[in-house]
């Protein structure tokens, strides 16, 4: 029997999780909720199930969901996550949110514990580690083939000339970053960062950021919303005492290259992913699978527990340059 999803705010990233459920044949889609009435039930036009204006308007209705998408925005993409999604948990639905959790720490806390009282499975679409080549490359991590790992260079920079908060580029944009040096590399312990502000810009658009991880391994995350171009915008690489990978762009290449040898292992387009849009269907598809397993909530892969701890980092960050301290978590 197919499960039976909604999504709950569907501007265009709602849209997005709206199309690949419709796609996917475990699901039936069977609620689309949003304030703005006229996007609703175009969505509901478009994507099947009913239209709603409100949660409390679905949950009253009686419609049996088994799981929800949560896609709302507001400030720094995540400001207006905390209220619908503590209704979905607060109702027993599992929960597929949107990155950030949110942009206040003290909201993140009380949704992953919610959550964790409630034992419903909550998860964050931080899609770019659901991808074959980052699973690829996480095989190799724990398989040993790295060996003990040392290092960890991230870059992601994007042009966005949006001029919010002083701290939307760190906030809305990193959460991926900080999810997939922690994905390879586990927790991290202390921060350190330096900022700049792009030409003619009010927010701190551009960012090196120190990352010491519990298991010792260094690292950097290299940040901008000033950048151009369409290749090279997402480096991941992962350095060990037996080799070390190389990932570009989430999907598309992947290497891996021996300490002791001139030899190079390459991989493009695995899976036949080419492209970051594909990433939804990768995430979406790994959250419906679980949910269709009965996979319980402390199971959750991208969990809202994984989503508060690379809050934490960016929170950190911005504090370090606050304050120009190394922050430990």
């Amino acid at each position: 029997m197919a499960l039976k999803i909604g999504v709950v705010g569907v501007g265009n990233i709602g849209s997005i999780h709206a199309q690949v459920y419709k796609d996917n044949p475990k699901v039936e889609v069977v609620a689309m909720c949003d304030i703005i009435k006229a996007k609703a039930d175009a969505a509901a036009e478009k994507f099947g199930g009913a239209a709603f204006y409100s949660i409390k308007e679905m949950l009253a209705s009686g419609i049996k969901l088994d799981a929800c998408s949560m896609c709302t925005k507001g400030e720094e993409n995540g400001g207006d996550h905390f209220t619908p999604t503590m209704e979905l948990l607060e109702a027993g639905i599992p929960t597929l949110g949107e990155k950030p959790i949110s942009n206040r720490i003290h909201e993140a806390e009380q949704m992953v514990a919610l959550a964790k009282s409630k034992k419903v499975p909550y998860a964050v679409d931080l899609n770019h580690r659901f991808t074959p080549a980052a699973l690829r490359a996480k095989e190799w991590v724990d398989s040993g083939r790295l060996g003990k790992l040392a290092i960890i260079n991230m870059r992601m920079w994007i042009n966005n000339p949006v001029e919010t908060s002083p701290w939307f580029h760190l906030r809305a944009l990193h959460p991926h970053s900080f999810d997939v040096m922690r994905y390879f590399c586990g927790d991290v312990k202390s921060v350190a960062a330096f900022m700049m502000k792009g030409e003619g810009r009010a927010i701190w658009s551009n960012c090196q950021i120190l990352l010491h991880f519990e298991n010792g391994v260094v690292g950097n995350l290299t940040g901008s919303y000033d950048a151009g171009g369409s290749y090279g915008l997402e480096r991941c690489e992962v350095v060990g005492s037996k080799g070390r990978f190389v990932l570009e762009d989430a999907c598309e290449q992947l290497g891996f290259y021996p300490r002791n040898s001139i030899e190079v292992e390459s991989y493009s387009y695995l899976g036949g992913m080419r492209s970051f849009g594909e990433t939804f269907k990768s995430r979406i598809g790994a959250w419906v699978d679980q949910i269709e397993a009965g996979a319980a909530y402390d199971e959750i892969d991208a969990s809202g527990e994984d989503a508060l701890k690379v809050q934490r980092i960016i929170e950190a960050a911005i504090e370090s340059w606050e304050t120009h301290n190394i922050i430990d978590l």
